[in-house]
């Protein structure tokens, strides 16, 4: 098996695309738990959204980090 060199040229849009994945989630579930009278079903489309909320913070730092190390990249 051959090793491939360590390619991030894509990570800031990959982490992009992510988050606009997750924000759609969470709309697309608070539509869900406007129009839904099942109790366990809003609890945990709620619970999920808390969990997507938590993964947004951390994706967002992580977009930053990997910003910051692609322009240290394209400057060496």
């Amino acid at each position: 098996m051959k090793n491939h060199p360590d390619d991030r040229s894509d990570n800031v849009e990959k982490i992009q695309n992510n988050i606009d994945n997750t924000v759609q989630n969470m709309e697309a579930a608070k539509e869900m738990i406007a129009v839904t009278d099942n109790d366990k079903t809003k609890k945990n489309l709620k619970e999920k959204n808390k969990r997507r909320g938590e993964a947004l913070g951390l994706m967002k730092a992580e977009i930053q980090d990997e910003a910051k190390d692609d322009n240290k990249r394209r400057n060496n």
